[in-house]
């Protein structure tokens, strides 16, 4: 039976890799925490701090490691155990050389981070990606073989950015290709303002969250007000600085699903976060430190839920692939008769 290793790392990317796992029932599916064999990465992930807000942190790595001895899943932490077959990344911003002897496939987990004066300077000098200290170069390394993206915006994104058309497939991304059906929830709290926080403190970047909680008190103008704090954020702090410049009566949630929570809300204010898809899909008006126009084409293709298939049948194509990959045509692959592939729903996106 061939041998598929799946790279996880927050428990959104890990959840994603499980749906595409669950395709593909006629391989031996295993699983890992993106990992990296340089010593003086692993130094730093062993021995300091400063990789804590990267999945390479063993925080991640143990949240990771929890969901998939929940669903009974098979771990094969740095890829040590087996020799696989394909390898099916949630990032391609760190890909070990070992790893690159294999068939390697990548897929999009959520937006990527904007593009900056680094990311151009990374890709100009030819720098390792990670040095951005970002994920707006994910996607763009073009290392990989096949690279499944979830929109036609985001694969003219990555094409711009360096990677080869010919390898990527427009499949949707899991989790984020069938909204709609968050409308139907039982969350009891409508018609509210909502605000999705980020972790960009927890991940060493700036943030003046006071202005920024200010701000959303000015768009709501006395219309209430609901806090979605990040999951890896220091919620006590958040707490305290929602309670020192929002409303007494803002609503604040550190956990529930946030889907729900859109789909209730009158309008939603993000930060950097993939959630706005989710606004944006439902036909919420939205607010985000992204370009909200460019968003819209970015935004994920709904597809009715079967992302998860499509880069599933993409992978199986890949696997029994001949030849060099260069000539693997990604195309043919995702268009396999019997698998609606939603082309109208693609170019209304975009």
């Amino acid at each position: 039976m061939q041998k598929i290793l799946f790279i996880t790392g927050s428990v959104n990317q890990t959840s994603q890799m499980h749906q595409i796992a669950n395709e593909l029932p006629e391989f031996d599916c295993w699983f890992s925490q993106l990992f990296t064999d340089s010593y003086i990465l692993n130094l730093f992930i062993n021995h300091t701090s400063l990789l804590n807000g990267t999945i390479l942190s063993n925080y991640y790595r143990t949240n990771s490691e929890k969901y998939l001895h929940q669903h009974g899943l098979q771990i094969d932490y740095g890829a040590r155990l087996n020799h696989y077959d394909l390898v099916v990344f949630c990032s391609d911003i760190l890909v070990p050389r070992r790893m690159r002897k294999t068939k390697t496939v990548w897929v999009q987990e959520g937006m990527v981070d904007k593009y900056t004066l680094v990311s151009k300077l990374v890709k100009m000098l030819k720098l390792p990606t990670f040095l951005c200290g970002n994920t707006s170069l994910n996607g763009s390394s073009n290392v990989c073989d096949v690279y499944c993206s979830a929109s036609l915006g985001y694969r003219q994104y990555f094409i711009k950015n360096g990677t080869h058309s010919n390898k990527i497939a427009v499949t949707g991304m899991p989790n984020y290709d069938n909204l709609e059906q968050f409308l139907d929830n039982d969350f009891p709290h409508r018609d509210y303002v909502m605000v999705a926080t980020t972790d960009m403190r927890e991940t060493y970047r700036f943030e003046n969250r006071p202005a920024f909680i200010k701000s959303a008190v000015k768009i709501a103008n006395g219309r209430p007000l609901l806090f979605k704090l990040h999951p890896n954020e220091n919620a006590e702090r958040a707490e305290k600085e929602i309670r020192k410049h929002a409303p007494v009566d803002a609503m604040i949630f550190k956990s529930g699903n946030t889907n729900h929570m859109i789909a209730n809300c009158c309008e939603l204010i993000t930060q950097y976060s993939t959630v706005v898809y989710t606004g944006i899909a439902l036909g919420k008006k939205v607010h985000s430190w992204f370009d909200v126009d460019e968003l819209k084409k970015l935004a994920p293709i709904q597809n009715g839920g079967i992302s998860a298939q499509k880069i599933a049948q993409v992978c199986r194509a890949y696997t029994k692939h001949k030849g060099m990959s260069e000539n693997f045509d990604v195309q043919k692959a995702l268009n396999t008769p019997g698998v609606p592939f939603y082309t109208e729903q693609l170019v209304a996106n975009y």
